[in-house]
């Protein structure tokens, strides 16, 4: 049973998936939020953009 024991103290891959795992959710978490904030960006341009074409055409 020590042995066994022993074992599973020394085995890391279980810890290493976890890092990695870790490391995708933080990405993840920043790559949406940068996906957000140019969505917002994009919007509010083309917004003025239209503003702009609607006010000139009159």
């Amino acid at each position: 049973m020590s042995k066994i024991f022993a074992r599973f103290v020394k085995e890391e891959s279980g810890a290493t998936a976890i890092e990695y795992g870790l490391i995708a959710a933080l990405i993840s978490v920043a790559l949406i939020a940068g996906a957000s904030a140019l969505g917002n960006k994009l919007n509010n341009q083309f917004t003025n953009l239209a503003t702009y074409l609607n006010t000139t055409a009159k």
